[in-house]
């Protein structure tokens, strides 16, 4: 029900050399998206039926229709139905008995919401399924048509527990944002489930190709509105892919010095982080008056930038809960390292490949930023610590490019430093002492220092006062002419003159360089 077997790498053919419809079976197979597109604004009456996710698109001589899932799988989504009614009949858990009767009821209909309420709502048994029409990977032609799959896994209640703390943190994770505030999204819930599982079994879109490490579903917006996304981290799955895949391509990838910090501790907390962040961001959104969502209006894109935005702000959430000291600052290289390790993981899959695409992106761009390096000696790429969480953050490329974002912004972090130190503390700079909570200001020729409760009267003297850049400062302190520098700086001069009328224990000294640095220093 996923479309023809097709191995994953861009679309080849897994038998034969019949090339992979982009519809992936949910279209005529020789439809385009101009031609859709053509046909949707000639019957925008059609448009709602047509792109819905639970339906199938056939020719009928000049139109196209749309089949619901229901009737056109309905071969095999009864049966699939009348085994979930007798699981239903069977299980004393009256949370799961619900989730599968509705379920069921959704297979005959293409009415999902109840149950999808339902399945968030699953407790009080270590059973967690996941089953029906989801993920929008294999529809590259319009990325609107969902596959079905299934996930049969066991939960460990204590290891579920433990990630609550960072269910708690999500509100404060979508306030911290590097947006616009109007495209902060505080309408979803926020009592979003996060489970750890054991998979036993998967079946449909979950088989072919890659095996994924964790779901956050479901992705229907009026559901994550209501309740928000349950996030189930597939336990055992990522600890094989660790094992047999991320912790061996560490050292092909890496520099030795590096390679050693690509941890299965945080290759978990990405996807965990990354699933998180799934739920983050604008939804609902409004475009020229009417109402729609980012994934509607992004199309056949929408899948690989839902990816790397989860990836970046996976990685920028992480690095939030090191601020915050809810994950611990040291360990900051092996989040670098892992999740730098994780792309190169992720672009195997293919650029066609929504993880693919999404980590292609990413790699592309912090090799363009200077946060990933070629070591020629190694033969290896380098880490560059003191840019990597700048370009995670960096969202100045996305700016300036030409394809639809909908949230936009900048945030200032990093660099950070590991090793021993101090905030809140005075700093001597050539002799000058820096106190906390200083105001400095300056411009090329020089700083001064201004303590914070003087800074009112000083700046109100400078706005009433008009200063000669010929004035000397002769009287309390000089900087030594350097060429055409001799006369400027005529702020910074007024700002002194006041602080030195003013301030008399003020001092004065020069760097080395020629800095001018002026503070209050007291004979304490």
């Amino acid at each position: 029900m996923f479309g023809a077997p097709y191995f994953i790498v861009d679309g080849e053919p897994f038998f034969g050399g019949k090339p992979k419809p982009a519809g992936a079976g949910f279209y005529p197979a020789d439809l385009t998206k101009e031609e859709f597109d053509r046909y949707l604004a000639a019957h925008p009456d059609e448009a709602e039926a047509l792109t819905d996710p639970y339906t199938v698109v056939k020719r009928d001589r000049d139109r196209l229709v749309a089949v619901p899932y229901s009737v056109e799988y309905r071969k095999w989504l009864e049966p699939a139905a009348k085994l979930l009614e007798q699981a239903a009949a069977r299980t004393s858990n009256a949370s799961l008995k619900k989730f599968l009767t509705l379920r069921a009821q959704a297979f005959r209909t293409d009415d999902y919401f109840q149950s999808e309420l339902a399945w968030m709502d699953l407790s009080g048994t270590p059973i967690e399924i996941a089953i029906g029409p989801y993920e929008v990977y294999t529809d590259t032609l319009y990325g609107r048509k969902t596959a079905f799959e299934s996930f049969l896994t066991l939960k460990d209640p204590k290891e579920s527990a433990a990630l609550d703390v960072y269910k708690g943190e999500l509100r404060g994770m979508e306030a911290n944002l590097p947006v616009e505030e109007r495209y902060k999204n505080f309408q979803r819930g926020f009592e979003s489930p996060i489970v750890v599982a054991d998979q036993i079994k998967g079946g449909g879109d979950n088989v072919p190709g890659i095996q994924t490490v964790a779901f956050n579903l479901p992705n229907d917006e009026r559901v994550r509105e209501a309740k928000g996304a349950k996030k189930v981290i597939l336990r055992n799955v990522l600890g094989a892919k660790y094992e047999r895949i991320l912790k061996p391509m560490a050292s092909l990838v890496l520099t030795s010095d590096q390679a050693g910090d690509v941890t299965q501790r945080y290759m978990f907390m990405e996807t965990l982080f990354h699933e998180l962040s799934h739920s983050l961001g604008p939804g609902t959104i409004r475009v020229n008056g009417r109402e729609t969502t980012v994934d509607k209006e992004l199309k056949e894109i929408a899948s690989g930038f839902e990816e790397a935005k989860a990836d970046v702000m996976g990685a920028y959430n992480a690095l939030h809960m090191m601020d915050k000291g809810v994950l611990p600052n040291s360990e900051r290289a092996q989040m670098r390292a892992t999740y730098v390790a994780g792309l190169f993981r992720a672009m195997r899959f293919g650029i066609q490949e929504a993880h693919g695409k999404g980590a292609a992106m990413q790699y592309g761009y912090l090799r363009n930023k200077g946060a990933l390096v070629w070591d020629e000696q190694a033969k290896r790429f380098r880490i560059d610590e003191t840019r990597i969480d700048g370009a995670i953050r960096d969202s100045e490329t996305i700016g300036a490019g030409d394809f639809p974002v909908y949230a936009r912004g900048v945030a200032h972090r990093g660099p950070y430093k590991d090793g021993p130190g101090a905030i809140n503390v005075p700093v001597a700079i050539d002799g000058m002492v820096v106190l906390p909570g200083d105001l400095l200001v300056g411009d090329a020729d020089g700083l001064l220092a201004i303590r914070a409760d003087e800074a009112p009267a000083i700046a109100a003297r400078v706005r009433a006062t008009t200063i000669s850049p010929e004035v000397s400062l002769s009287s309390r302190c000089t900087m030594p002419a350097r060429g055409s520098d001799a006369g400027a700086g005529v702020a910074m001069q007024q700002a002194i003159e006041h602080r030195a009328a003013q301030l008399p224990a003020a001092g004065c000294t020069t760097s080395p360089a020629g800095l001018l640095i002026t503070s209050s220093v007291s004979s304490s």
